[in-house]
């Protein structure tokens, strides 16, 4: 397998684990040191937390719906990295429908010959119109 298939490849298993709801699994995808800037609080995450992972998990009815599009990687050595439109949907445990769409990249890097992530960032654009409002309504 070349190495970007084994890229997408390791893209797949962390994001089919967190359809699944699988803390261990989407944590056994990331590096030790790994930073995220996610849609939540705080800014920035760093490092690998199961237990806030499971927490969340916890707050869907469901598996979580998602797909990715536009999805583009780029490796060389060691590194790699992707970027991609992403749609999340699913119901929350609260009845709140989730129907999103947001921009993530995600840095690779390969250790001991194993593709794992080392940063994560997804966004969401804001309208600059003075609302200071997230576009959760943009769709591809």
């Amino acid at each position: 397998m070349d190495e970007r298939h084994a890229v997408e490849a390791a893209i797949k298993a962390w994001s089919s684990a967190i359809t699944a709801k699988d803390a261990a699994t989407v944590i056994s995808n990331l590096t030790d040191d790994v930073v995220q800037f996610t849609l939540a609080p705080p800014l920035q995450h760093k490092g690998k937390d199961a237990e806030d992972l499971a927490g969340w998990f916890d707050t869907w009815e469901g598996p979580i719906g998602g797909e990715a599009r536009d999805t583009r990687i780029e490796v060389g050595g060691n590194v790699a990295f992707a970027t991609s439109l992403v749609h999340m949907a699913g119901t929350k445990t609260d009845g709140q429908d989730v129907d999103l769409w947001f921009r993530q990249t995600l840095g690779l890097v390969r250790q001991e010959g194993t593709w794992r992530i080392a940063h994560v960032h997804s966004s969401v654009p804001f309208y600059m119109d003075g609302s200071m409002k997230g576009a959760f309504d943009l769709k591809p």
